[in-house]
């Protein structure tokens, strides 16, 4: 096993150790900050490895049709004197199961004795960086294989993409949201790795990878970019801005589908990563995922108890494995899932990105 062999640092008590990483975790997140977007669960130890989300559904609801109120006025006409017939009401599960997920580095005992810098405390800052992203990448991976899909230039799949976002693309997922019954979100979770949130203006959170910056100031013609703001909070460090019913947080690790779309006129388009010099690249596909309130849910992480696992083991630690104490260990694990709760109160819309 390879390690890090020659530095210094000191071993912390395992608790104050989990916070420390949940702490550089955190502010890695955008999509699992997004408050009310989000509905978590926790699970007791020794119960299970299946979570089950539940959810009520209207009257005249289905499970294929969750969203769908049926209310006829005539049904509800009482008799004098008699007593009306009661009603069930029905529920929906959807189970997700829990994977464990880690990372683990290692110092050597020459490390702890003769090394300039404190690398045990660069690897807890590390780890933790690094669990946010993985988790990030897993929320990003499920989210954006959703069913509700829009299209820019209104084409028949992914691989037919080329043209740029529009203010009716953005018009239409506004209206298939609200007639989905769709909740704006009005809660975000604080930067920190407690369980605090702070309240904002109501709105669907559209999230995207960095490169469509341009696009929706540029595409977008009343666009408000963040600095225009006055009262109004932001609702992350990465909010760009907003533009009518939504506001747009990017990330540059919201990766987007590479050489997935069609061609383009050449210098028009980003092809993996760059210009489409030549126009005969595939262009790249980057997903805008449009959140509403309770539309996605994850199970582990706020708390020290969501690290089931922390190492923190010092240099000169001897066990039968390691008896003269020359290896040294930081890492955390854990059991963690995402999954869509409800995906016609969400939407993915997917478009090309201009070269600039």
């Amino acid at each position: 096993m390879s390690g890090f062999n020659y530095g210094a640092g000191t071993s912390q008590r395992i608790a104050k150790w989990k916070a420390q990483i949940l702490k550089h975790a955190v502010p890695q997140e955008v999509l699992g900050r997004m408050g009310k977007s989000i509905k978590k669960l926790a699970i007791p130890g020794n119960s299970s490895d299946t979570a089950v989300f539940r959810r009520w559904l209207p009257k005249g609801a289905t499970t294929s049709t969750p969203n769908t109120w049926i209310v006829n006025a005539n049904e509800h006409l009482l008799t004098e004197g008699e007593t009306p017939n009661a009603e069930q009401i029905t529920s929906q599960d959807i189970t997700v199961n829990l994977l464990e997920y880690g990372v683990l580095y290692r110092f050597s005992n020459r490390t702890a004795d003769m090394y300039e810098d404190e690398v045990p405390n660069e690897m807890k800052r590390i780890a933790g960086e690094r669990l946010g992203l993985l988790l990030e990448k897993i929320r990003w991976g499920v989210l954006k294989a959703g069913t509700n899909v829009y299209r820019s230039g209104s084409v028949a799949s992914r691989s037919l993409i080329t043209a740029l976002l529009t203010a009716n693309n953005f018009r239409n997922i506004a209206r298939g949201l609200s007639n989905n019954l769709a909740m704006k979100i009005t809660d975000v979770l604080s930067a920190s790795f407690g369980i605090g949130s702070q309240p904002i203006e109501a709105a669907f959170i559209a999230v995207c990878h960095s490169d469509l910056e341009a696009d929706l100031r540029s595409q977008l013609s009343t666009f408000v970019h963040v600095s225009e703001y006055s009262t109004r909070k932001p609702i992350h460090e990465n909010e760009l801005g907003s533009w009518e019913q939504f506001r747009f947080v990017t990330s540059p690790h919201l990766e987007p589908y590479l050489l997935a779309g069609t061609t383009a006129t050449a210098n028009t388009r980003l092809a993996n990563g760059v210009a489409n010099s030549a126009g005969s690249e595939l262009v790249d596909v980057y997903p805008i995922v449009c959140l509403s309130e309770e539309c996605f849910g994850d199970v582990m992480l706020r708390g020290l108890d969501s690290l089931s696992k922390v190492a923190m083991i010092p240099a000169n630690t001897q066990t039968k494995d390691d008896p003269l104490g020359q290896r040294g260990y930081v890492g955390a694990a854990g059991y963690f899932a995402a999954v869509r709760l409800n995906d016609q109160q969400m939407a993915v819309f997917e478009t090309a990105a201009s070269s600039l």
